[in-house]
């Protein structure tokens, strides 16, 4: 099938053509008819098979004749570099016909979004928190909003935007059409589309919370002080042309990055205290290969849309089933192949249990053959710590006592 024959205007066509795809994805094939015809959608893919299009694309052609200066269609998106990336794909796809897209977010001033809304804009991409700033301080109105679309939801109501959701739904006409995309569907999603869509068409297209089948996956087991060692060996295989590199904490990104670095591996880190200009510089970077790494957080990394990332890495392991799905999505991208690997320690076995009842398979466990895995952990981290603070404690006079032996003295 080609994008002609679902019936999409030439403009958007051309656009798409532009970017370089000459024949839609599968999720594609099976949602824009259905959102065309104005119909609710509900629709779950497995990240990176091409939703972010399978929406715009009907949303664009649906909002193409009408005002010019009015706000018709909305995009809320967890994160601000997701917010981004969606705004640069209206960019692109709206090339050559008159409708404009901006995007609102949060961590940057407000003053040129609201100049970019004053100058007119079609279709809107923010995050809740931002949007919801414009709406109360900003005089904003969605009272023309023909289309809402919530990307990546799952993730949405994972990070509590759900109050934010309802309070943005009640600027909106009471008739609009609902999307909601995500790559997995849990029970939140199935309870909310029930109190938002009429209806809906529902889209599936792949396996239910399980990765892309182009990525393979696999488990490295290392004790806990073993894993940057571990890490700078897998990085050094000529096959890891890029890698995005999930830590728990801000601190561990930092840190990890940092240790990177002093290896002579390019990287960068981008986290939830990287002002907007610093988590932009560090994505332009990955983006164009001047960084071989980018160390993340779940929060951050989520919006990251880059094409071409050979390999994920969990540092370490996420905390749900849907986070692991979410992760090893940003490889293998638009049907490429990708790898997703996770540093395991003994203490991360229940999380893999569970992991592998949700996605239905065993995880490959492998090990490094040149990597020595008997290395003891440092003094600090072993029992030679305890017993010097000990000896410390015992060393250090009670304060109480020392007091009422100066106070002899002064006596």
């Amino acid at each position: 099938m080609t994008f002609e024959e679902l019936n999409l205007h030439k403009t958007l066509v051309k656009g798409v053509k532009a970017m370089g795809y000459d024949e839609p994805m599968p999720i594609q094939i099976q949602a824009i008819p259905a959102a065309l015809e104005g119909r609710d959608t509900i629709a779950c893919a497995p990240t990176g098979t091409g939703k972010t299009a399978a929406f715009l694309l009907p949303t664009l052609q649906n909002i193409l004749n009408g005002p010019v200066r009015q706000i018709r269609a909305l995009v809320l998106t967890p994160t601000r570099e997701l917010a981004i990336q969606v705004d640069d794909q209206v960019q692109h796809l709206v090339r050559f016909n008159h409708l404009k897209g901006t995007s609102v977010y949060g961590g940057v001033s407000i003053k040129p979004q609201r100049q970019a809304l004053r100058n007119g804009a079609n279709i809107v991409t923010a995050t809740p928190g931002r949007l919801l700033d414009h709406l109360r301080n900003e005089g904003l109105k969605l009272d023309h909003v023909q289309v809402l679309i919530l990307d990546e939801a799952d993730r949405m109501l994972d990070m509590g935007f759900l109050p934010d959701i309802r309070r943005i739904m009640g600027y909106l006409p009471e008739k609009h059409q609902t999307m909601l995309f995500s790559a997995t569907m849990p029970r939140e999603i199935e309870r909310l589309a029930a109190r938002v869509l009429e209806q809906p068409v529902r889209v599936q297209v792949g396996v239910e919370s399980t990765p892309a089948n182009n990525i393979t996956q696999a488990l490295w087991p290392v004790p806990e002080h073993l894993k940057t060692p571990l890490l700078l060996e897998l990085l050094r295989d000529s096959d890891v042309e890029s890698a995005l590199v999930f830590a728990r904490t801000k601190r561990r990104t930092e840190r990890l990055a940092r240790q990177l670095t002093k290896q002579g591996i390019k990287a960068a880190e981008i986290h939830g205290d990287c002002s907007q200009r610093q988590r932009m510089a560090a994505l332009e970077g990955f983006r164009r290969g001047r960084y071989r790494v980018l160390v993340g957080t779940d929060v951050a990394g989520r919006g990251i849309d880059v094409e071409g990332i050979s390999h994920v890495v969990n540092y370490d392991m996420p905390d749900t089933a849907e986070n692991y799905i979410h992760r090893a999505g940003r490889t293998g991208r638009v049907e490429a192949t990708g790898q997703a690997f996770s540093l395991v320690t003994p203490g991360d076995e229940s999380t893999v249990r569970a992991i592998e009842r949700v996605i239905g398979q065993k995880i490959e466990r492998r090990n490094l053959a040149t990597f020595d895995y008997s290395v003891e952990p440092p003094s600090y981290l072993g029992r030679p710590a305890a017993i010097a603070l000990k000896n410390k404690s015992q060393k250090q006079p009670n304060l109480k006592s020392r007091w009422a032996s100066m106070s002899r003295r002064r006596r």
